[in-house]
């Protein structure tokens, strides 16, 4: 089983990134899949999700409106397009894919918004 989280890096405010999450070894298209993230010295917050029936979105309100969360079942992919980035959306990305008696984490990948 695997999780693999890849696209982020060093972006300057107001610019893009889209982020990947590959996975392998289990049935994704079952899971819901989530974007999380961690910033240095906060908990961990959720930022997006996307449902495995119907592709149903949910945002935090932090995102909303700069973020978009999609999935390709036939790739195995979950992806996190973000748009006008703020420093405060500096954070290590970590994403999860949950079904009935799973539950799976990758290992994240950072994401630095500074001038």
């Amino acid at each position: 089983v695997q999780l693999v989280e890849s696209g982020g890096g060093l972006v300057q405010p107001g610019g893009s990134l889209r982020l990947s999450c590959a996975a392998s070894g289990f049935t994704f298209s079952r899971s819901v899949a989530r974007w999380y993230r961690q910033a240095p010295g906060k908990e961990r917050e959720l930022v997006a999700d996307i449902n495995s029936y119907d592709s149903r979105t949910n945002y935090a309100d932090s995102v909303k409106g700069r973020f978009t969360i999609s999935r390709d079942n036939a790739k195995t992919t979950v992806y996190l397009q973000m748009n006008s980035l703020k420093p405060d959306d500096t954070a290590v990305y970590l994403c999860n894919a949950r079904g009935s008696w799973w539950d799976y984490w990758g290992k994240g990948t950072l994401v630095t918004v500074s001038s």
